[in-house]
């Protein structure tokens, strides 16, 4: 299935560290969101922030699939759309680790509506900027 998100961040960090952010529900809540995750298969959590107008501020999720370090995958359901995320990590080169984002699932409706993906889009790099001031 082609991604309705693919995002790509490079890090300086060891895949450990990286794998850390990740994983660690504290190390998330400073890039992502509040949270009650736990990198365990079946795992139902939620990320939490401020509700506003057009959001409760909750993201249902799941986790799907946990491979460390190289692979975590969760359900992320919100504001009425459901979703996979999946990160994906690997060493490409001396000290260089590539990480990968791939959200899937958007309805028709969400693609077709204008500047929904986009805003996907836009929260995952603010939310990639928020994890290398982390990682630094």
């Amino acid at each position: 299935m082609k991604s309705d998100v693919a995002l790509e961040y490079k890090f300086t960090n060891s895949i450990e560290q990286v794998w850390n952010a990740l994983t660690d529900s504290d190390t998330l809540a400073k890039w992502i969101m509040e949270n009650d995750f736990k990198p365990v298969v079946g795992h139902k959590f939620q990320f939490r922030t401020e509700p506003n107008e057009w959001w409760n501020g909750i993201v249902d999720c799941e986790v799907l699939e946990v491979e460390e370090p190289h692979k975590l995958s969760y359900i992320w359901a919100s504001a009425g759309e459901t979703t996979t995320v999946t990160w994906t990590l690997k060493e490409v080169s001396d000290g260089i680790v590539q990480l990968n984002l791939d959200q899937t699932g958007f309805s028709e409706e969400t693609k077709a509506r204008v500047g929904a993906i986009e805003g996907a889009k836009h929260a995952w790099t603010n939310m990639g900027n928020q994890l290398e001031k982390v990682l630094a």
